[in-house]
């Protein structure tokens, strides 16, 4: 069978696993940058967690594909018990969120709008890719009527969660649309929070 291109494959997996429901809070400014600084500053202890890290990666190796509408929250609960959670947890209090919880929930939010937004800019590209993958998987000699049938079950829910996020709460993206370029420079590095 032959693999799909990387990047449409790549956009398959974040549309599949990004609901991008509305949020009861609101999101500010203020509480925006403090996720920002905090990011930078769990990625100034990278070399802390590199042992969860390690530990962590084995175990998501037999687990499924992350929930990326909890990718932050998830990481606050597969840390706790472990001395990187107090840690971790002094650092987001010291950046003004309550708990590693409240921390994660915020990530959560923040990741959904600007997945929302992301997607937005790029919907040409992504409408284009997907109809691509469409024709590969129907005229794929090597794949059968199940895996056929299967592929396009995955691309119809990709195509429904980027209708989703076209239709993401304005309030959200608009409180995260300044700082696209913050999360995108603190993101591109190899942390993982």
């Amino acid at each position: 069978m032959k693999p799909l291109h990387p990047f449409l494959l790549a956009l398959v997996c974040l549309l599949l696993l990004t609901p991008l429901a509305a949020n009861a809070e609101t999101l500010t400014d203020q509480t925006i940058r403090s996720f920002i600084s905090s990011l930078e500053a769990l990625q100034d202890m990278e070399e802390e967690f590199d042992e969860l890290t390690d530990d962590l990666s084995a175990e998501e190796e037999a687990a499924e594909m992350p929930d990326m509408s909890r990718l932050f929250s998830s990481s606050v609960e597969k840390r706790k018990g472990h001395d990187a959670y107090n840690r971790m947890e002094d650092v987001v209090q010291q950046h003004g969120f309550s708990s590693a919880e409240d921390w994660g929930r915020t990530g959560d939010r923040i990741f959904r709008a600007w997945s929302a937004l992301e997607m937005g800019e790029q919907s040409g590209e992504a409408n284009r890719e997907m109809a691509r993958a469409m024709e590969e998987i129907n005229n794929n000699p090597n794949m059968s009527e199940a895996q056929k049938q299967q592929m396009r079950e995955m691309m119809g829910g990709a195509m429904s969660a980027y209708e989703q996020a076209a239709n993401a709460p304005e309030e959200g993206k608009r409180a995260v649309r300044p700082h696209m370029d913050a999360l995108r420079s603190v993101t591109s590095e190899d942390g993982d929070y």
